[in-house]
Parts: structure tokens; C-alpha cells; sequence
């Protein structure tokens, strides 16, 4: 159940004040995302794909939301996902009634079509409900025009969408080209309404029962069953969203959001509609920790055609389609609070050296589960050259920070290239092997104090949670003393209250100057297992898994004095570590009881 103590004070009927990120769900097909609050409004919606401009936009300032609401102002909120799925049920409690809102996006996903599915129900007693379709495409400056009504589906377009709505015949549009409508309601009944946004005029029927039941069937077979996994639930909650990221065409965006602060007024804000390789690498690692799933497929696929394409000039991310992510440039619009609104990303141009290491050890895992297919084996040897030719090179590391010598960058190589010539011998596991050892006596050479910890960057001492990336990975093996002692560091120097900080910024304490990084503290828990230590990792993973909302989303951030999330939502490299951490850490005999 909601706390209403979260609620926004002066809920007007055409306003969708901001809650915390916390309060938050999200629907998704692959294709693009919805963000819904807890009055079952949706603030937020691209369409038709995950870069388009947005049609519901209101969590940013644009204005724009599809909202059914109870007519009682007197209620409290909840909600849950049905288990290993991305359908949102929404429920409140009324001074009379319980009502239920149960939201989904349609699967399997179109790129070129959406379909929300969204049905009340009265559970107990009578309820009222308000109907709102403000549908303002180009993130708020459209509007809906020539609406027509015919057998309850309304018909109209904006821009280039087509919109269609079952479901809401008795509603009437105003001035302003927003839909309204009441629905009354008795205990039992319930209440379909259908919204369809395409490019192309669409003639399928809009039958709620049978796009549910194929979404339902869809999920079923998306999602496998996590059963014996540290965490279960959480790790089939994972899983889902890491499949309703993930675009038929392969590609996984970073988050479903744009602009949603790192940290309030200090410019940290950034669109994340994007595939990132990295991310899609961790989420293939996963995955294929757990099995041979779908989803390691998508990865390798989409990860091994972009390196293909664009050998070392890859770029660290990409449209989900696989095309150049837009230049970055701002909105005029006031931005969810604390941030301004932006779209494009400017770190889509670095070099990242580390985003190839990542996809040579996504390849070899997949070559463990005979899923190396032969363009991905191609891959390779591209990577490989690209290693070859760039290592040397300062790149912009993890954190896509300035260009530098960075010691995380070059042990994720190093363990890439390990990885690939232990599952292909021959010339290319030999030639995997002597380049790892170049890099490698090079970067010890440069990157290890002699007291055995590895420094940040070659010109940097400091501390850096992104060195337990390789370690989380099992390199370096798990007896060179640099692992312990370099662990011990981190978290003497970057832990607080069982969440973990990337890296110290300048003189500013920890939590004043950004949120603990989930990545890190799921990050934390593996590399803690590497080194022997069970019990510790649990430690770290049950009190990092502890910094979802109430939708058991993470977001990248998470602010430990305020226990609030800050960030894109959800997040899909933390997702991915809560799904690795589930699998490797999936004896829990040794906690103490």
C-alpha cells in the first residue's frame, strides 16, 4: 500500500505534478517504454520507438498524460508486477471501494506500432473513474486532430501517428483537444480501454482478450523460471526488464526516461533511449550466467554487427536500430525537478576502450553455450585488431569521464582476450593471449603501486569501484594479492552504510556530491565471492538489492541519506548485476540465522 504521505499536494485534474523516482512503474515491449505514476497516470511515452519524440511527456514538464484515476480525491495507492512479467497493476483504496488498474504495453512489440492495454476492475464496493487523454506529440508542442467516432473506437492523428482508442465512446473531446470520460463501476466488473499509436493506418481488430492473452503467453515465454536463484522473484523481475528494454532488432536501451537527474541543479542529466554496448555486454554476461537464453542471443547479435560495421571507429552506443545516436541538444521545458531537459548524448562519439573488452568476454560466454555464431566469430577478430591498435590510447573510460590512461579500461581487455583464447585455440587464442600479456605487463608496469593496489588511472592514486569490474569477472585470478588488498581500499575509501560510491570527487564527501552506484555495490558483492568471501557478498547484495522503489525498479543512483533513487529508470546494468549476483550467489546457507 502507498504512503500517502508521497503524495504531490494540489493533484489538479490537467496537471501531473512530479512524485519521487521511487513511486514510479514502468511498462515496456522492447520498442519503447511507458512511465506511470502512482495515479495511474502515464507521464511518460515515446512513440513509436524508444529515440522518437515524446507523445506523453509530462514527467519532464512537456505536459501530455493518459490517466484513469479514482473520482474519490480520499484513497491511498499500491501495486505490484504480476511475477516475471512487465504488467503493472495499479490498486487503490477509496473511503469505499478497491479499485485495480491492470497496464500493460501489448507483446510481442512493433517498432512501427504500440498497443496500451489497460483494464479497471472493482474489487469491492462502487467506484467512479476519470478517463484523460492528452496525447501532445513532439514532446508537448502537438495536439490530437479530427477526432471521429465510430462502433467505441475513436480515431484521430498527430503529426505522422495514427491513434486509434477502444473503449472510451462515451468520453467527449474539449477545446483543447484532450479526451475525457467517467466510468461507474460495481464490485466485479471491469473495464477495458485499448489505445493503438502506428505510422500506418491500421484495420486490426482491437480485441482486448486476445491481446491480452498473447502478452500474457508472450511474457510466459520471455521469462525463464529463476527458481533456486539467490532472490528469485527479484531475479525474474530482472530478467523482465531487461527483455522489455531489448528491441527486436537487438538492441537494449539504457533506460526507458531522458533527463531524470543524477543529482538536483548540477547539469547531470542525460538521455539514456540509447543502446550502450558495455550495457548490453554486462546484460549478456547475465544472462548467460543463468543459461543460454534469448537474450544473450540479441546481444551477441546486435553487439558483434556493430563492430562489424564499424570496427575500431565503434561507437559506445547506438540507436536501438543500430544508427548514430542524434547530437545532443536541449528542450524548452522546465525538466523534472533539479534537471533540465535534454535529448541526444554526446558520449555516443568517445572511445571507450573497456566497451571492447566487455564484448570479447559477452562472446566468449556465449561461445560456452555454443552460441558463438560465425559473424560474432568475425567479431572477434576485429575486436581483437581494434584492441591491437588502440590500447595504447588514453580513452574515456566507464564512467565516460575525460580521457586518461584508465586501469579498469585495460584489465577489462585483458581478461576479454583471456576469456576468447580459452574457447578459441589456435591462432586466435594465441594471438589473444600474447596481446593480453602485452597489455597486461604494460599496465602493471604503469597502473600497480608497489604496495600491490591498483591505482584509479596511470596519473591517479584515488580510489575506483570501476576496478571491480574484471575482478567480478575473475581477473585477476583470485589468488594475485592485488585483488584483496585493492578491494580493501574501495571499500575503506568508498563505502557508506552498505552502498558503495564510484570514485571521490575532489574534496566533497561522499553522498554530497552524487548517489552510492548501484552497479558498484552489485559489483561489490561478485568480486567479494571472487575472493572467497560468501557470506560478504550476500551482505553487499541483499543491501544493495534493497535500493528499488516500491515497483522494484533501480534506478543508477541511489541517495543514501534520503533513501530516494536518482537517475534514468530503470537502469538495465544495475537490473543486469541484481540477475548475476542472483545466479552466482544462489547459496544462501552460509548467512547466519
Amino acid at each position: 500500500m502507498g504512503d500517502t504521505a508521497d503524495k504531490p499536494a494540489h493533484i489538479a485534474n490537467d496537471v501531473c505534478p512530479p512524485w519521487a523516482l521511487r513511486s514510479y512503474a514502468v511498462l515496456a515491449d522492447g520498442e519503447r517504454g511507458a512511465v506511470v505514476d502512482p495515479e495511474g497516470r502515464i507521464v511518460w511515452l515515446c512513440a513509436p520507438r524508444w529515440h522518437s519524440d515524446a507523445v506523453f511527456s509530462a514527467l519532464i514538464g512537456g505536459g501530455g498524460y493518459f490517466g484513469v484515476v479514482p473520482e474519490d480525491p480520499w484513497h491511498v495507492w499500491g501495486g505490484y508486477y504480476e511475477d516475471g512479467t512487465l504488467i503493472r497493476v495499479s490498486r487503490w483504496v477509496t473511503a469505499d471501494a478497491v479499485v485495480e488498474c491492470r497496464d500493460a504495453l501489448a507483446m510481442p512489440g512493433s517498432a512501427d506500432r504500440l498497443v496500451l492495454l489497460r483494464r479497471m476492475r472493482v474489487e469491492r464496493g462502487e467506484a467512479r473513474l476519470r478517463l484523460t487523454l492528452d496525447l501532445r506529440p513532439g514532446f508537448g508542442a502537438g495536439r490530437m486532430r479530427d477526432p471521429r467516432l465510430a462502433s467505441d473506437v475513436w480515431t484521430a492523428h498527430a503529426d505522422r501517428l495514427r491513434v486509434r482508442l477502444l473503449g472510451a465512446g462515451r468520453a467527449a473531446w474539449d477545446a483543447r483537444s484532450v479526451l475525457r470520460g467517467e466510468f461507474r463501476l460495481r464490485e466485479g466488473e471491469r473495464h477495458d480501454v485499448v489505445l493503438e499509436l502506428s505510422r500506418q493506418e491500421s484495420t486490426a481488430r482491437l480485441d482486448p482478450e486476445r491481446l491480452w492473452a498473447r502478452t500474457e503467453d508472450a511474457w510466459r515465454r520471455a521469462v525463464p523460471d529463476c527458481s533456486g536463484l539467490a532472490a528469485p522473484r527479484d531475479a525474474r523481475h530482472a530478467y523482465a526488464v531487461l527483455r522489455g528494454l531489448t528491441s527486436s532488432s537487438g538492441g537494449m536501451v539504457a533506460a526507458v526516461t531522458t533527463s531524470l537527474p543524477e543529482r538536483a541543479n548540477t547539469g547531470r542529466n542525460y538521455d539514456y533511449r540509447f543502446a550502450w554496448l558495455r550495457d548490453q555486454s554486462y546484460a549478456g554476461l547475465a544472462v548467460a550466467a543463468h543459461g543460454p537464453h534469448e537474450l544473450l542471443d540479441t546481444a551477441v547479435r546486435f553487439t558483434a554487427d556493430r563492430i562489424l560495421a564499424d570496427g575500431e571507429g565503434m561507437h559506445p552506443a547506438y540507436t536501438v536500430d543500430g544508427g548514430p545516436v542524434p547530437a545532443e541538444r536541449g528542450l524548452p521545458l522546465p525538466g523534472y525537478p533539479g534537471g533540465n531537459d535534454r535529448i541526444g548524448n554526446h558520449a555516443a562519439d568517445q572511445f571507450q576502450l573497456d566497451a571492447f573488452g566487455e564484448a570479447l568476454q559477452l562472446f566468449a560466454a556465449a561461445a560456452h553455450h555454443d552460441r558463438l555464431t560465425s559473424e560474432a566469430e568475425r567479431a572477434v577478430a576485429v575486436a581483437v585488431q581494434a584492441v591491437e591498435r588502440n590500447w595504447r590510447r588514453p580513452d574515456a573510460g566507464l564512467w565516460e569521464l575525460d580521457e586518461r590512461w584508465w586501469t579498469q579500461s585495460r584489465l577489462s581487455v585483458v581478461c576479454g582476450l583471456r576469456r576468447v583464447a580459452e574457447v578459441l585455440p589456435g591462432g586466435t587464442g594465441q594471438r589473444c593471449t600474447d596481446l593480453a600479456e602485452a597489455v597486461f605487463a604494460t599496465t602493471r608496469h604503469r597502473c600497480l603501486r608497489d604496495d600491490g593496489r591498483w591505482r584509479r588511472a596511470a596519473d591517479d592514486d584515488g580510489p575506483e569501484a570501476a576496478l571491480l569490474t574484471p575482478l567480478a569477472r575473475g581477473f585477476p585470478s583470485a589468488d594475485d594479492p592485488s585483488n584483496a588488498i585493492t578491494r580493501r581500499f574501495i571499500e575503506d575509501q568508498l563505502a557508506d552504510d552498505g552502498y558503495l560510491y564510484r570514485f571521490v570527487h575532489q574534496d566533497i564527501p561522499l553522498g554530497e556530491a552524487e548517489g552510492a552506484f548501484l552497479l558498484c555495490g552489485f559489483t561489490m558483492a561478485l568480486a567479494t565471492d571472487h575472493l572467497g568471501d560468501r557470506a560478504g557478498a550476500l551482505r553487499w547484495f541483499e543491501r544493495t538489492r534493497a535500493a528499488c522503489g516500491p515497483s522494484g525498479l533501480f534506478a543508477e543512483e541511489y541517495d543514501v541519506r534520503q533513501r530516494q533513487l536518482r537517475g534514468n529508470l530503470p537502469q538495465a546494468f544495475v537490473h543486469a548485476l541484481l540477475l548475476e549476483c542472483a545466479v552466482r550467489l544462489n547459496d544462501a546457507s552460509v548467512l547466519p540465522r
